[in-house]
């Protein structure tokens, strides 16, 4: 089955035993019975085999910074390229080569509307200084998309509907510039990398905001899961 109880719900949120599950982990992690937190990629593929057209997310993730050294890149996009699937989220979280996914995105044939807005949101950030190409303004305007994604026919890639933290709920600017200058040289200089990178510099932004981008986060995933849920309703409609 898919999906959690409470206690399943506490038990990924509270054990030490827990690991970061992408799509590539899910076979090991069965064979073995690990458990384990899903991300976009794993949830995305879970999802579509149980029939679910929507799901809700914070942020994506994408290309990281300096990837012409280390070419590390979220196994989500090639996931999501190849998924017919919309995905709600605050954009592509923001301690990553934002310009850099979106162009990934569009090379990957990874459709991307903005709700309400046609700039793309920067996870902690309502904006993050970069345009979308498409705006939809309601829920029925994605479901239509999405339709019109099946009548097309063609690749089975995702949708990606961009919905910004309201401005007030939104991490300080200038903080989260100050402070994620100082984890990205953290990171470096403490050698960390692969799938323990966006866990480090997400760590240290909840600690060095005093739990501000952590409070950003959660008022982020609020907003998609109510989006998330207007739009699968319209779409079963």
């Amino acid at each position: 089955r898919v999906g959690l109880d409470k206690g399943q719900v506490e038990r990924i949120a509270s054990g030490d035993d827990i690991r970061k599950l992408g799509h590539r982990d899910l076979a090991p992690a069965l064979a073995t019975g690990a458990s384990g937190a899903t991300t976009v990629s794993a949830t995305a593929f879970l999802a579509a085999r149980a029939g679910v057209r929507v799901f809700a997310t914070g942020g994506l993730g994408g290309v990281h910074r300096q990837w012409t050294v280390t070419q590390d890149e979220s196994a989500d996009l090639a996931l999501l390229a190849r998924t017919r699937i919309a995905v709600v989220c605050a954009g592509v979280k923001s301690i990553l080569d934002v310009p850099a996914t979106l162009q990934r995105l569009e090379t990957l044939g990874v459709g991307v509307v903005g709700y309400g807005t046609d700039r793309f949101p920067g996870f902690y950030l309502t904006d993050s200084g970069h345009p979308v190409d498409w705006t939809v303004r309601s829920p029925e305007e994605v479901a239509a998309v999405l339709r019109a994604q099946d009548a097309l026919g063609g690749p089975d890639s995702a949708l990606i509907v961009a919905n910004p933290v309201a401005e007030s709920e939104q991490l300080d600017p200038a903080l989260h510039a100050r402070v994620l200058d100082e984890a990205l040289r953290a990171c470096a200089e403490r050698g960390v990398t692969g799938q323990a990178v966006t866990p480090f510099l997400l760590d240290h932004l909840v600690r060095h905001t005093d739990g501000a981008s952590l409070r950003a986060n959660l008022a982020a995933v609020r907003g998609n899961v109510r989006l998330a849920a207007r739009v699968a309703a319209a779409w079963s409609r």
